[in-house]
């Protein structure tokens, strides 16, 4: 009947990719004070998806997400750091939003297939 379900995998992707981004923006908050630092963040998600990486490379060990430096919203702190206290908190936000809409998104499809399955949900 079903030869592959990707959903399943697309959301266990997206919560990979959601995590991956929070340990960035950790990364980012802890060097906010290191003079010279650069913030970086995570290609979104919808890219790595769009250039077919993600899913081939699920599963190695490697991560499948680029990761980029944030081009800074102002000037760079006289240090030469580029870290937001602010925007990380905001991309954090985003990230852990992210990875909620994974969950749900596996936990519909897992509730879809055992409906069409004939079980008990």
């Amino acid at each position: 009947m079903f030869k592959e379900i990707n959903i399943l995998q697309t959301a266990s992707l997206m919560a990979r990719h959601a995590a991956e981004r929070h340990s960035v923006i950790a990364e980012n908050i802890a060097n906010a004070n290191t003079p010279g630092y650069k913030a970086k963040d995570l290609e979104s998600f919808g890219e790595a998806f769009a250039r077919g990486s993600a899913l081939s490379k699920a599963s190695d060990n490697k991560s499948p997400f680029r990761t980029e430096t944030i081009a800074a919203k102002g000037a760079a702190s006289p240090n030469g750091n580029t870290v937001s206290i602010e925007d990380q908190m905001f991309r954090s936000s985003a990230a852990s939003r992210d990875h909620d809409t994974a969950l749900t998104i596996y936990s519909k499809a897992l509730t879809m297939l055992r409906t069409s399955l004939g079980g008990n949900q």
